[in-house]
């Protein structure tokens, strides 16, 4: 996505790491340029604050649930895959979740799943 502006930041790297920015796992100076893009790009402020809703929902309906490691690594992982299959102008792929992985995780595999096909 791009608003046709230029910015300092480009809006496909403010997008890129905008779930960094979100989990306060950005340096600084890097949330910093992110939130004068935000100021200077209305499309990238309102993906962010629908994805900052989106986490909010997951939160308040999966907060009491920890998330198993190995299921956020293979999460993380396939958003990282989508993300460079995106990049390189390949299809993105759907994502797939196991029976097992389903049933064992519940509701919270579930909304990760959702959030990593809507990547």
């Amino acid at each position: 996505m791009s608003c046709g502006d230029p910015h300092d930041t480009e809006c496909g790297e403010v997008l890129d790491h905008l779930y960094e920015f979100l989990d306060n796992e950005m340096a600084e100076g890097d949330c910093a340029k992110l939130r004068v893009h935000f100021e200077e790009c209305s499309p990238c402020l309102e993906k962010y604050g629908l994805e900052q809703a989106i986490k909010a929902l997951i939160k308040r309906s999966c907060g009491c649930d920890d998330t198993p490691a190995d299921l956020r690594g293979k999460v993380l992982a396939r958003i990282d895959s989508i993300r460079a299959g995106q990049r390189s102008g390949e299809s993105t792929p759907t994502v797939e979740v196991s029976a097992e992985e389903r049933a064992g995780h519940g509701a919270q595999s579930n909304a990760q799943s959702s959030l990593a096909t809507s990547e």
